[in-house]
């Protein structure tokens, strides 16, 4: 395998002449010190320090390994084949051995599709909390993001059939789907969306009838990713059954029926993508094929909503990942490079720039691991914290994959045109990241999601504004003066969200509501943990960035008015170096910005 993978020599800083280093040979976990500072705050030390080890051997793989694996496995597509050597109808799609390569490391070795599910990964006796679940998720797409998929649908898989499923069904399939030896895994698959409707899901034509104690599927589904799962999770409509959501049924599908012969439905053939090219999507024929009903089958589409959300926040957690590996590339670039005589990290142009890189991430990083400790909460039984994951899951969701496209952009560019060839990662980051923000809802879709059901139905953005005074009041060593202007600004955001909410007139705000909600949040969430980090390890740099989102991100400015002063400097030089900063100084530049 590792003949497989050799390919020229990589250069590092110093050794590549004229051209900027990339991040290769990086080790990802080491080189991102706020990963772990989040971490800390969010996880028992015990568990922290249990995993540490296993976070730092794939941040070692992500830059090394896994990131050649996961370079030829974009060249080498996954190819269909519609019969096998013995001419028999036998269909299979044919993968580069550096996708299984990825395939093992992140099914096996991690475990990250069961972290969650499963007892025992890695040493742990228990089950992994989604926060630790979402580290390594973070890691590993830094790497390879098209993975991502069939990691997260197994994951669903397994926790809707956990969740709505018989026994018979559980006894069956559900240990397959949580299984780490890759010699029994089943890996699962989620098949939604339709040519009649991908967001509108109560469109779908595909049909259910039943034929004694299973049912037989009719229909097409048209944008399946992880094409040849084992399992398969997807919606159709029972015979006799009302038109709309109310009327669909959620099923299992295998492909293989239990003689070992394939099911009765056809990959018809696989998507051409813009990104995401290592893994199979294809698009599926039903002819008949036996499936089984998953829980009750008028509520179908609410118990498959359950996977969306969950697939949501991973869908962040995942852009979170491209934007850090595009910040990786971009400072790596800015402190070795050399023009007109001066680094490009000492360029004004360029440290803003950089900061802009940073900014998006470190926003992004801060309200993932926010929302994966609501869900972490919400699944103990907490109430509250439910009310809060139903408006942060679709405001991440919208915000840090729109955010991603434009940080990867950004990222290419500083390496200039180099940065558009396939050979660096920069090009692939970028066309991953588009895929983003149209997975599991379009952005138009997961805005009117967070306003028109979170808000205007279920009223959650009252938890949120709950949450984000009792950060504040938590954060007794932040300067007042911030706190109260974030106290401020949580209850106008929130504000204007009810109001678009409201009305149906303002449906076309909700994109900018949920924007500001984000970004207030995470302005808060940063102010918390810097306060945290400083009493930990006397450093309180993430408040400079609370400050940039609300300056840069919310408030309006004066077009015409020169905006860098000797404050901004000094926050620049702050944030893009090493050197930790106390309370005290960061609350100078605070106060004089």
């Amino acid at each position: 395998m590792h003949q497989l993978l050799k390919h020229e020599t990589t250069a590092k800083a110093g050794e590549g002449g004229l051209l900027a280093p990339d991040t290769s040979g990086m080790n990802f976990y080491r080189a991102d010190p706020a990963l772990a500072d989040l971490l800390r705050i969010h996880l028992p030390e015990a568990l922290f320090r249990h995993i540490e080890p296993h976070l730092d051997r794939l941040g070692e793989l992500a830059g090394g390994h896994l990131d050649e694996c996961a370079r030829l496995a974009d060249r080498h597509m996954p190819v269909l084949h519609q019969r096998d050597k013995f001419g028999r109808d036998v269909q299979w799609i044919e993968y580069h051995p550096a996708y299984r390569e990825l395939e093992r490391f992140a099914f096996g070795e991690f475990g990250i599709h069961a972290l969650s599910i499963r007892k025992g990964i890695m040493g742990w006796p228990d089950k992994y909390p989604v926060v630790a679940k979402h580290a390594f998720t973070f890691l590993f797409n830094q790497t390879e993001f098209g993975m991502g998929c069939p990691i997260n649908v197994t994951d669903g898989c397994a926790k809707l059939l956990a969740n709505f499923g018989s026994e018979e069904l559980k006894a069956k399939y559900l240990d397959g789907l949580a299984q780490t030896d890759m010699a029994k895994l089943t890996q699962g698959g989620q098949f939604m969306t339709e040519k009649e409707g991908g967001s509108d899901v109560g469109t779908l034509t595909t049909t259910a009838v039943q034929d004694g104690d299973h049912w037989r599927l009719h229909g097409e589904k048209w944008f399946c990713s992880n094409a040849d799962a084992k399992v398969v999770m997807l919606l159709a409509r029972p015979d006799g059954a009302p038109p709309g959501t109310r009327g669909v049924g959620l099923f299992l599908m295998p492909r293989f029926l239990d003689d070992g012969s394939q099911n009765h439905y056809r990959i018809v053939r696989l998507k051409d993508k813009l990104g995401t090219r290592s893994m199979a999507s294809g698009e599926i024929k039903l002819e008949g094929a036996i499936a089984y009903a998953v829980g009750k089958l008028d509520r179908g589409f609410v118990q498959m909503a359950e996977m969306v959300n969950s697939s949501r926040l991973s869908n962040g957690v995942k852009s979170t990942a491209l934007m850090r590996r595009a910040y990786h590339d971009a400072m790596t670039v800015a402190k070795n490079r050399v023009v007109f005589g001066s680094r490009i990290i000492e360029l004004p142009l360029g440290r803003r720039q950089l900061l802009k890189i940073m900014l998006a991430t470190e926003q992004a990083l801060s309200m993932s691991f926010l929302t994966a400790d609501a869900l972490d909460r919400a699944e103990a039984g907490s109430q509250d914290a439910a009310a809060l994951l139903r408006i942060l899951t679709p405001t991440l969701k919208f915000r840090a994959t729109r955010d991603a496209r434009k940080v990867c952009g950004d990222a290419m560019e500083m390496r200039g045109g180099i940065g558009y060839i396939e050979e660096f990662a920069t090009a692939r980051l970028l066309r991953d990241a588009h895929l983003g923000s149209i997975w599991e809802g379009t952005g138009n879709i997961v805005a009117l999601d967070a306003l028109k059901r979170a808000v205007g139905r279920h009223g959650a953005e009252s938890a949120l504004a709950a949450d984000l005074h009792a950060r504040l009041d938590d954060s007794a060593d932040v300067p007042q003066a911030w706190r109260d202007q974030l106290r401020g600004l949580t209850d106008r955001a929130v504000g204007f969200a009810r109001d678009v909410a409201a009305h149906a007139n303002n449906e076309a705000e909700s994109r900018r509501a949920t924007s500001l909600l984000y970004h207030v949040a995470s302005a808060v969430q940063l102010a918390w943990e810097a306060q945290r980090i400083h009493a930990r390890r006397g450093d309180a740099r993430r408040l400079l960035l609370s400050r940039l989102v609300i300056d840069h991100r919310v408030m309006p400015s004066d077009p015409f008015r020169i905006a860098e002063n000797r404050a901004a400097d000094a926050s620049a030089a702050l944030l893009l170096g090493d050197r930790p900063a106390g309370m005290a100084e960061v609350g100078e530049l605070l106060a004089a910005a």
